[in-house]
């Protein structure tokens, strides 16, 4: 029988070819007898499906991050991380997932706060990464980094990228930060810029709990996912840790991680036997 009775469609709202593909699904589905749910009825749905690229996929995840609504991303972007069903694909594919044939992949999220004198000033979640960076300033901030408590270094760079593993083929890939496989236990810990070549990229435990102090008189700014900022002051604190919610994206069948890393960073597909 079929789990997905109650579908929600989101579509790049500025795409005119993102919303006829959105329209063109809701009539796919509605004449297979599912019920096609508006935006703000999300919360309700079995599935969301997302036409857009990473961006627009990474809206909608934070957006139902607490309710444990499955993810079906259809690319019209440019790399598509994420949304991994081409849109000339996109009808049959929602024929084999209503016939249950897609795979469920778990992806954790982070809890990002901002304290100020001990006070939570900021909260929000984030899928992909969240970067303490200098803001607007035209030089390099100073930032205590501590995880688990236990100091770890004073780091002056432009900022720290804190990464997931759905994030570490993001952001902090262009920072030279380490791909790791979703199914790793790990948080990435990426240097901007920094001021000393020995500040290298570390992957620590998700259970870790870090700490990114700002120190002296510098302000700064916390970046999450790329959506929303907070303008911290000198002497906040960014505290981050594992999010006791994760984000579930449905693959289609044959769907290989190293495959799709091959495609979009262009790797050579070769083998020898």
């Amino acid at each position: 029988m079929n789990a997905y009775r109650r579908i929600v469609l989101f579509g790049k709202a500025d795409s005119a070819d993102a919303v006829a593909a959105v329209e063109l699904m809701r009539g796919h589905l509605q004449a297979r007898g599912i019920a096609v749910l508006a935006e703000d009825e999300a919360d309700k749905a079995d599935v969301a499906i997302i036409v857009g690229g990473d961006g627009t996929l990474l809206s909608v995840a934070r957006q139902l991050a607490t309710h444990d609504v499955p993810l079906v991303g259809i690319n019209q972007g440019r790399l598509g991380f994420m949304t991994d069903i081409a849109r000339t694909d996109m009808l049959p594919a929602l024929d084999r997932l209503l016939a249950g044939e897609f795979t469920a992949d778990r992806r954790m999220l982070l809890d990002a706060c901002v304290l100020r004198d001990g006070q939570v000033v900021f909260c929000t979640q984030a899928l992909n990464d969240v970067v303490v960076s200098k803001g607007d300033l035209g030089r390099m901030i100073e930032m205590e980094v501590r995880v688990d408590d236990e100091f770890l270094y004073v780091l002056r760079a432009d900022g720290m990228i804190v990464a997931t593993p759905t994030g570490s083929t993001a952001y902090a890939l262009s920072a030279n930060g380490p791909i790791l496989q979703p199914a790793v236990p790990g948080i990435a810990l990426v240097p901007l810029c920094a001021h000393a070549l020995t500040y290298r990229p570390i992957t620590i435990a998700d259970s870790s709990r870090v700490e990114i102090r700002l120190v002296q008189s510098y302000d700064g700014r916390v970046h999450c996912d790329g959506q929303s900022y907070f303008d911290a002051k000198a002497g906040d604190t960014v505290r981050l840790s594992r999010s006791a919610h994760a984000v579930t994206l449905l693959h289609p069948p044959g769907y290989s991680y190293f495959a799709m890393l091959r495609e979009k960073l262009h790797w050579s597909a070769t083998t020898y036997r």
